[in-house]
């Protein structure tokens, strides 16, 4: 391939990685990849020939691109978006209506620039629509490549600037354009360009904290919720909740995980016969950060029962901080949280935007004995929680009498019917319970519904047994990828669930009612193609957690890594020191004979045979350092992979001439090489010297076979 075609096609790749980038975003349909892919390959076809358009024709149509696609949206002609979604439509569709006009017309260095600095602003406009694994993959492949067409850039402006400078005619090469580049060298120096960039970025990437959710990537689309997690319950709808795998966050527990797995977002204690609202939305108190950067939302009963976990969270139309119950302390880039009666932190909200975050949760719960020997009176703040519709159907409170049965406490109370719901109905989708009553036509007729039915029976039922409870809506525990240790949770693991009141202990206890078919606590990464999945989504995290939310609080963790491997790495260092010093000192016990004169011979033939193997070793290793040496391995390889094409001729003709002056025979000033050769009269030192002139100035490469044939004539020189 000449060199001009070498320079297109990269020139060319750098065109579609800047569109790629952009594609991933999702920004533009079918109809606008086909169209640019095909403006793409027609302009690579039609390339240097009449084909292409003039340059007045083509800044003509760059000048009215920006009222035309004014026009589009003015009229509402082509959609592009809603809301913040307009102007990033806009502008993907105009730039790569530019890159295709500048690639079908004919192409000055100031066109090419034009094109990449195109393809530069399509990977940065995508750095705003889309964060995900895919847009990582596009951007290292667009900066390879665009290294490569840079280089290639000035290479081909260079050589042309120089030929046109000349004065000497006959020097000039007949047709530049089918001179080679060196296409190995050119990748070669990209990759160690960026090498170098990368080594010197890295660390301010990592010393500079960015803020979650901040920049290009904020105005994100939230994550819709409509069949996931909602501040409200409402029964009675017609349908079917539609299992939605759109990821909702990712969390990691940094120690021992809780036995049951509930991810926590608000509590709900006021039923009106077909809907759960929160009866102090209103009462939320303000919490600030302390001195140690955390907000702490609550208080710690035990030192035992903590458990810290680091959110990841997608994009949700929500302002509700997740986490494990108890939550005692959040610490986020949050200047405020607020925290409601029923244990619910909400934080405000600009824009839909991920945020990062560590939660820290007393999840330690009382032993069941205490609990069912809790008969304490409810204080008289909880009347909340013993509220009942006033149309609640009176078969509601039979039911639970008889389920009951002789049960003398809340908690087998709430264990029974916990266990009655769990067993004695059926899990489903369809949301078939219905009318004025649908809390009555799931319990005796349907005998089937969702998580939110079983959650709603089992409080009402509980609370006609004059028991607090109340219903909690959050998620489940969702999906372990234990290549990433995070539980990655999805939409459809929304859930509801109860929580049941024991006084004496001041504690809210979890039950959940919904039978086996609608909880999914076990990880369902079977087979090959969930396995890649699984790495897939690891690799992800780590995108996310490294690059997308890598806030201050992500860079103190990530130090306090580092300084602990630093650590652990001295003390294994002193360890192991120390234990050598021990091994030293017992041995030479034993030479001694401390031990008998048996254990001292074994001793000194011990320390003899190390001393020997470690003298064999030194031996050895000289002895391949004198091999390196005499071979000029090092010198070869730097050859091999940086020395010019035509550096071999200059280094085959310097060991004939050193060979030669062993011989006393060295070639005079006013000798050509090949007038050198003939004086002397060897076959083969003509040979190597007409090898020698033909690459030396004839500007060509060595074929291997005539290597292996200039090294045999070499060493019969040598012989001679």
């Amino acid at each position: 391939m000449s060199f001009e075609k070498q320079f297109q096609f990269i020139s060319y790749l750098a065109v579609f990685c800047g569109f790629f980038a952009l594609w991933i975003s999702g920004t533009f349909g079918i109809l606008g990849t086909i169209l640019f892919i095909g403006a793409l390959i027609a302009a690579w076809n039609i390339e240097g020939s009449r084909g292409q358009i003039s340059e007045r024709l083509g800044t003509t149509l760059v000048v009215l691109s920006l009222p035309f696609y004014y026009l589009l949206w003015r009229f509402g002609i082509v959609d592009f978006g809603t809301g913040d979604d307009v102007l990033p439509g806009i502008l993907a569709r105009l730039i790569l209506t530019l890159a295709a006009i500048k690639l079908l017309q004919k192409k000055s260095d100031r066109d090419w620039m034009f094109l990449f600095l195109m393809a530069f602003f399509e990977v940065l406009l995508a750095a705003g629509l889309s964060i995900s694994i895919g847009y990582m993959a596009a951007f290292v492949l667009f900066v390879f490549v665009m290294a490569g067409a840079i280089i290639a850039f000035q290479i081909r402006k260079t050589e042309r600037l120089t030929l046109e400078s000349s004065t000497v005619e006959m020097n000039r090469p007949k047709d530049v354009s089918n001179s080679a580049l060196p296409t190995r060298r050119l990748f070669a120096v990209s990759a160690a360009l960026i090498l170098l960039i990368s080594v010197t970025a890295l660390p301010i990437f990592f010393l500079l904290p960015r803020v979650s959710g901040a920049g290009l990537g904020s105005n994100l689309d939230p994550v819709s919720t409509s069949s996931g997690f909602s501040e409200s319950v409402k029964l009675g709808g017609f349908g079917r909740i539609q299992q939605n795998d759109a990821i909702v966050m990712r969390v990691r527990i940094e120690n021992e995980p809780p036995d049951s797995i509930h991810w926590r977002g608000v509590a709900l204690d006021t039923f009106d016969g077909q809907s759960w609202t929160r009866s102090k939305v209103a009462l939320r108190e303000p919490r600030t950060k302390n001195e140690r950067d955390l907000i702490q939302v609550d208080s710690v009963r035990s030192q035992e029962g903590l458990t810290l976990q680091t959110v990841y969270l997608e994009p949700l139309d929500t302002n509700v901080i997740f986490g494990l119950y108890r939550m005692v302390g959040i610490q986020g880039n949050f200047p405020v949280l607020h925290r409601d009666a029923a244990g619910a932190v909400t934080y405000q909200r600009t824009s839909a935007e991920r945020i990062s975050y560590k939660v820290l949760s007393d999840t330690l719960t009382p032993p069941v004995v205490r609990l069912r020997s809790d008969t304490s009176p409810y204080p008289g703040d909880l009347d909340n929680y013993l509220q009942l519709p006033s149309t609640l159907d009176r078969r509601i409170k039979d039911l639970s009498l008889e389920i009951a049965g002789d049960s003398l406490n809340r908690y087998d109370t709430a264990v029974a019917i916990e266990r009655y719901l769990q067993t004695q109905f059926g899990y489903s989708l369809e949301q078939t319970p219905s009318g004025n009553d649908p809390l009555s036509d799931f319990l005796f007729n349907v005998r089937e519904g969702h998580c939110e039915y079983f959650a709603t029976a089992m409080a009402i039922m509980l609370r006609t047994q004059g028991i607090a409870a109340r219903v909690v809506n959050g998620f489940q525990r969702g999906e372990y990828n234990d290549t990433a240790d995070v539980f990655v949770v999805r939409q459809r693991n929304a859930h509801s669930w109860v929580e049941v009141y024991f006084p004496e202990t001041e504690s809210w206890i979890t039950f959940d009612p919904t039978p086996s078919a609608g909880q999914n606590n076990v990880a369902s990464f079977a087979g090959i193609t969930d396995q890649v999945r699984k790495y897939m989504e690891a690799l992800e995290t780590f995108w996310i957690q490294y690059f997308v939310a890598f806030d201050n609080q992500e860079q103190r963790s990530l130090f306090a890594s580092v300084r602990r491997g630093f650590s652990e790495y001295q003390t294994d260092i002193s360890s192991g020191w120390e234990a050598f010093q021990a091994e030293i000192v017992a041995w030479w016990k034993r030479v001694r004979g401390d031990e008998g004169l048996r254990s001292s011979v074994s001793s000194i033939g011990v320390g003899a045979l190390i001393l020997l193997l470690a003298a064999l070793s030194l031996l050895l290793f000289v002895w391949l350092y004198r091999k390196i040496v005499k071979l000029k391995v090092w010198a070869l390889l730097w050859d091999r992979f940086y020395a010019r094409p035509n550096a071999s001729a200059v280094e085959f003709y310097q060991r004939l001439q050193r060979i030669l002056a062993g011989k006393g025979l060295v070639r005079l000033p006013h000798q050509t090489p090949l007038e050198f050769a003939n004086s002397i009269g060897i076959n083969e030192v003509i040979q190597v010297t007409e090898k020698y002139n033909q690459v030396r100035f004839g500007e060509r490469d060595l074929e291997s076979e005539e290597s292996d044939e200039i090294e045999s004539w070499l060493r019969r020189v040598e012989k001679k």
